[in-house]
């Protein structure tokens, strides 16, 4: 009798579940949660679809498929990989997507060859601003070197919804590269901006050389420009379309941040002792004796280099190495490599002969917080041009000494997002902020939270998986 109890029983829930009225009211109720959660009710009409699709059946939604009659194979696999691609595609909007670590800038923190989960909630996903592009591609269709995978008739305004958190101070943070607006096809491994300024380099060295009149620098970039997208090709990228990059977040609003002898220190107080941090040292081996290949490696030390006809090495060493390889015996000494980190360059932020800082020595900056007015002047407007001119989409004009936004003479300006200061933890091997300035709250990807594959490029077939780093929590 208890069998047959049960029997009716989940035969009446599966009735109940399978009811079309119930179906439409779950369905209902997860896209009014949505609805809430994006705060734009425009969207609500969408309910009359959700009602069509499960009670009245007027239109046929997935018009590839014939309603009443059993469909071919064919139809049946592409409805599936329809279904498939809206729904990873929605996924990798509003929850989560995979991030590739491309490059060394944060080694030792992280690998080339890592495979991370980026939480898109953590600090609330945005609303793409191109939302209609090839499934999966960043900016560019696969099998093309310059076809955009997206197109702008509808372009969205800067919009994030809410997440758990705030960025943090010290977080490893996924963001759109803030200098990728604009990309020289040709080149696209260089921000445009440094090869504006490289070639403004050239032109003053040239007439300096040839002894001709050195122009102002207006005139020189002014030239420099026209050259560039005369020989090249060019494309202007819009913020959710530009290259992913991952550093970490060493300043957040309001902070005050300098760097001395390569130490973070933030209003006034030095960044906490992070194991993957490196710089690059010179190992000086002791006459007659070497340092092996194989010590280094086990050390995890894989990008190194020999000084030509000697046995000392340049290495990027993490505090810990550096005390390791110091007590070896076959080493006379350890230094820091103070041509790197002491050398001025002209690509530094904020590519002002004024500052003339270095990748270790730099600053004092501030990172501009949303809601704050700051007095603004020939002295820092070097800082904050790009922010007020470009992130922040003002007309900003300097006649005879004066400045104008949007056609009035000011001397101040009212922030209106959030900045943040990101910095790669292979100091002096990582373009990060020192060199391209402000990261703003609209290009804030999302948070990596953990490790789920990990390829080493130089092994091969199963070798090439990092076993020990799988399912690893990135902090």
């Amino acid at each position: 009798m208890s069998d047959a109890n049960n029997y009716k029983q989940k035969y009446i829930r599966m009735k109940f579940l399978k009811n079309d009225y119930v179906k439409f009211g779950i369905a209902a109720l997860i896209y009014l949660l949505w609805v809430i959660w994006l705060q734009s009710y425009w969207f609500l009409p969408g309910l009359i679809i959700i009602f069509d699709m499960y009670i009245t059946r007027k239109v046929n939604w997935s018009f590839w498929k014939k309603r009443g009659v059993k469909n071919s194979a064919v139809v049946e696999w592409l409805d599936a990989l329809i279904f498939a691609v809206i729904a990873v595609t929605l996924i990798n909007i509003f929850l989560f997507q995979n991030y590739k670590i491309p490059t060394g800038s944060m080694e030792k923190s992280l690998l080339v060859g890592d495979h991370l989960y980026v939480s898109k909630v953590a600090y609330g996903p945005r609303i793409p601003n191109t939302p209609i592009a090839f499934p999966f591609s960043q900016h560019t269709l696969p099998l093309t070197k310059k076809t955009k995978s997206y197109v702008e008739w509808i372009k969205l305004p800067y919009k994030r919804l809410a997440g758990f958190r705030k960025i943090k101070r010290d977080d490893i943070v996924v963001f759109n590269f803030p200098a990728g607006d604009t990309v020289v096809i040709q080149n696209q491994a260089t921000s445009y901006y440094s090869i504006v300024r490289d070639s403004v380099h050239m032109m003053k060295e040239i007439a300096r050389y040839y002894k001709r009149p050195v122009l102002s620098d207006k005139e020189y970039y002014s030239k420099a420009r026209k050259n560039i997208w005369n020989r090249f090709d060019m494309v202007v990228r819009p913020v959710d379309r530009r290259d992913n990059y991952i550093k970490r977040c060493v300043g957040t609003p309001g902070d005050s941040l300098k760097i001395v002898d390569g130490k973070v220190i933030v209003n006034g107080i030095p960044q906490k002792e992070i194991k993957g941090i490196q710089f690059y040292y010179i190992i000086i081996v002791k006459s007659g004796a070497t340092l092996s290949d194989r010590v280094l490696q086990r050390l995890g030390i894989t990008d190194y280099q020999r000084f030509p006809g000697t046995p000392h090495i340049h290495a990027p060493l993490t505090g810990e190495d550096l005390e390791k390889i110091r007590n070896f015996n076959n080493v006379l000494e350890v230094r820091k490599d103070t041509r790197l980190g002491d050398t001025y360059d002209y690509n530094i932020f904020p590519s002002d002969t004024t500052y003339q800082w270095t990748l270790d020595n730099f600053g004092p900056i501030y990172i501009p917080k949303k809601g704050e007015t700051m007095i603004i002047d020939s002295t820092n407007l070097s800082f904050y041009e790009r922010i007020i001119g470009y992130y922040e989409n003002n007309k900003l004009e300097i006649k005879d000494g004066k400045i104008f936004i949007n056609d009035e003479q000011t001397n101040e300006y009212t922030f209106r997002m959030n900045y943040y200061w990101m910095m790669g933890d292979n100091r002096h091997s990582s373009l990060d902020s020192r060199f391209w300035g402000y990261v703003p709250e609209d290009h804030i990807v999302g948070s990596p939270r953990f490790i789920w594959l990990s390829l080493n490029r130089n092994k091969s077939f199963l070798s090439k998986i990092r076993w020990n780093r799988m399912f690893m929590v990135i902090r």
